[in-house]
């Protein structure tokens, strides 16, 4: 890693995990494999990002520990990649292991348990979806019909006001980090 820390992927520790690593190599990956609209690839950070702010007015009670959740909901792509869910069922129960596995490690490293409860999952999946419906829409060149139909119907009230942003890595970057380190300090 970037931070001079050596990562086994099949054996990941949270003592080798870094959240300047984590925001580097997340705001440099591309969703939508980079077909998307704008100058700027929209990366799996500023997608983090964007589930956090859902999460947030999906459930703005929720515990600090569980919008660090839903920040670091898909951490484990800085090193394993951003891939479409028809991908992932096709690489099989060996890609799902690999992402639990580093998963653990990083919500370890940052004070969380390991595996999330269930009710605590499926509202960050629910956030999740919202960002996917937006994204499809706004930037992917989906119909809203489409959208629908891939991610469901979404509240418009939840996300009326928020517009997908396309920027620059770095900006991404420091933007991911010091959010984080914003749900560290109310730890």
């Amino acid at each position: 890693m970037l931070s001079g820390r050596r990562l086994d992927l099949l054996d990941p520790t949270p003592v080798d995990i870094e959240i300047e690593d984590i925001a580097h190599g997340l705001s440099f990956v591309a969703r939508w494999n980079g077909q998307t609209q704008g100058d700027y690839a929209y990366s799996v950070a500023e997608h983090s990002l964007l589930v956090l702010e859902l999460f947030n007015r999906l459930y703005p009670k929720s515990e600090i520990k569980w919008q660090l959740a839903a920040l670091l909901h898909d951490a484990p792509e800085y090193v394993i990649g951003d891939m479409i869910s028809p991908v992932k069922a096709a690489v099989g129960p060996g890609y799902e292991d690999l992402d639990d596995r580093l998963t653990a490690a990083i919500h370890l490293r940052f004070g969380l348990p390991a595996k999330i409860p269930q009710t605590i999952k499926r509202q960050i999946k629910k956030a999740d979806k919202v960002s996917a419906w937006m994204e499809a829409v706004q930037i992917a060149g989906f119909t809203i019909a489409e959208a629908d139909k891939l991610f469901g119907k979404t509240d418009p009230n939840v996300a009326a006001d928020l517009s997908i942003r396309l920027r620059p890595p770095m900006d991404v970057r420091r933007d991911f980090t010091q959010r984080h380190q914003e749900l560290i300090d109310k730890l």
